[in-house]
């Protein structure tokens, strides 16, 4: 299942015209797993998006949002109440900044 993460990354790679290889020696991992987090087969590590985003000129906290929200959709894509939980959360996190 491709993910928001993994389709913002392959959309920075190849607008930059980066391979898989170059991006993978970078981020010092195996081409395979950057494959793997472009198609959402794989999550990529938190501590890893800063480099990722050094690597694709990217701005940081975009593609941390887009690592949580896929974080978050993995884990209440099958509730049934969802959406109620996390606009219950969205208020709770308002309320406490």
């Amino acid at each position: 299942m491709a993910t928001q993460f993994g389709e913002r990354i392959r959309e920075l790679r190849t607008k930059q015209k980066l391979l898989l290889r170059h991006v993978a020696s970078k981020l010092d991992v195996d081409t395979s797993i950057i494959s793997k987090i472009e198609r959402g087969e794989r999550p990529i590590k938190k501590e890893q998006i800063a480099v990722l985003a050094e690597i694709l000129k990217a701005d940081k906290i975009e593609l941390e949002t887009l690592w949580l929200a896929d974080q978050l959709m993995q884990l209440v894509k099958d509730e049934p109440t969802a959406d109620e939980a996390l606009k219950t959360v969205s208020k709770k996190i308002k309320r406490a900044k």
